[in-house]
This record gives C-alpha cells, structure tokens and sequence, in this order.
C-alpha cells in the first residue's frame, strides 16, 4: 500500500486529539464533516473511537481531555502508516530521533472486531510526536 518507499506505507493513518466532551467532538465530526465511526474501544474516561474521514484516514478522539485552554491545540500526535513499524522506528532513531515507546504489537480489544496492530512512538526534531502505526484498520 502506498509509494513511501522509505518507511514502506505511505500517508498519515491517523491524527489523535483528547477531546473534552467526547460526544460533542464525536458528533461534530460524524454529523458536520461527514466522518464515519470505524472502530470504538474503552468505557468512561478511557473511551476512545476511530473516525473515518472518508479516505481511509482517520480521526482518533480520546475521552478525558481537560476544559483548560490549549494553547498549543488539541493535538496527541500524529500517525504514519508503515508496512515495518520496527524499520521505520529504527531509520527515526538513526536520524536523531527520541523514541519514547519501543515497536509492540496489541490487539485493540474494539467493536465491531478486534483491531491487530503494531506501534512504535518516537519525538521529532521540534518534539512532535509521531506514531508509526502498522496493518490496516479493515
């Protein structure tokens, strides 16, 4: 899938934001930008859901974000779709990169399915942070 043969994948898989009214920020999306739900997983303050934005992108909203201003937004980090989460880590770390949570597979206990991924976390050069995330959600 995709042309980045770098990292092997290619696009942005997901945008995260801790939202502060969870409902109010899934229905903005869902009803007002046309996104649709994917997968949801948790209960109370750690809820979170994968939007679809149409495109096989998406937008992974997080319960239990705060009411205080956010002066650098709402923004977790950001997802790169790769076919080797391990490489792409590793050609990260070699280019100067922090890694803050090493490759590990899970399974996202969601509905409609289990979700099998594997993900690794590394900080940018301006300390973004960036996911790299492996399989498709299908």
């Amino acid at each position: 899938m995709g042309t980045n043969q770098t990292i092997g994948g290619g696009g942005f898989h997901h945008v995260a934001i801790r939202a502060y009214d969870f409902e109010a920020s899934i229905k903005f999306y869902t009803e007002a930008l046309g996104f649709t739900h994917k997968i949801a997983w948790g209960e109370g303050d750690k809820r979170a859901v994968m939007l679809d934005a149409g495109d096989g992108n998406y937008m992974e909203i997080f319960a239990d974000g705060t009411n205080e201003p956010k002066p650098d937004g709402s923004i977790i980090h950001f997802a790169l779709r790769t076919s080797d989460c391990d490489a792409a880590l590793e050609r990260a770390r070699v280019a100067g990169a922090e890694v803050t949570m090493e490759p590990k597979s899970l399974d996202i206990p969601s509905t409609p399915h289990m979700t099998p991924v594997r993900i690794a976390f590394c900080k940018g050069p301006d300390g973004e942070v960036i996911e790299f995330f492996q399989n498709e959600l299908t």
